[in-house]
């Protein structure tokens, strides 16, 4: 595996990549982890890109597409094994503060509002601040930053990274297994060597 994506595909992620988001928000319900799932998702199948485009060819299916479909009902079904229902609480505030009632501050053993206006001045809002500052009203004549399309590259190639990084320590822990059953088939063949006959 290569530590740069092919150019098929980011094409691929390219041409995919909005019905992904799409679908991955239908079957999660719209939730806040949906660049998560896609991402684990995309992440999944760049892992297995080359195998995904040998069968291809040999098959004259779209594989990495089916491929693509199953990873994503996979990892849905995963998502929703993990999630914790969790209980959302809304406070509902006034928009303005209002002072403490003289009945609060007695049983506190503070002294009354009324008796002592800088006391009351303490519980009033901070000034709103000014609409626009400058460099807001000025940033309209500077140039757009925007990249139009880099989103796309930008997610490939971060899933073709964490698959690239993936790879790396699967091949590490080949290795390392490799030595171990390396060792353990000499001190076996040396047991039987020096044996006594």
């Amino acid at each position: 595996m290569d530590d740069e994506p092919p150019p098929e595909f980011i094409a691929f992620v390219a041409a995919r990549l909005g019905a992904l988001r799409s679908e991955a928000a239908r079957l999660t319900g719209g939730d806040r982890s949906v660049p998560e799932v896609v991402m684990q998702v995309l992440i999944d199948l760049a892992g297995h890109w080359r195998r995904l485009c040998w069968r291809g060819r040999l098959t004259h299916r779209d594989a990495a597409a089916e491929y693509l479909d199953r990873r994503l009902t996979a990892r849905t079904r995963q998502w929703r094994e993990e999630q914790i229902y969790p209980v959302e609480v809304n406070v509902l505030r006034d928009t303005t503060w209002a002072a403490p009632s003289a009945q609060i501050l007695e049983t506190a053993g503070a002294p009354r509002v009324s008796a002592y206006p800088a006391a009351a001045a303490h519980f009033r809002r901070p000034p709103k601040p000014p609409e626009e500052t400058l460099a807001q009203q000025l940033a309209f004549f500077l140039p757009s930053t925007v990249r139009h399309g880099s989103e796309v590259v930008a997610e490939a190639e971060i899933a073709w990274v964490h698959a690239y990084r993936r790879y790396v320590w699967r091949r590490y822990f080949r290795m390392g297994g490799g030595v171990v059953l390396l060792i353990g088939y000499l001190v076996q063949f040396m047991s039987q060597f020096s044996a006594p006959t």
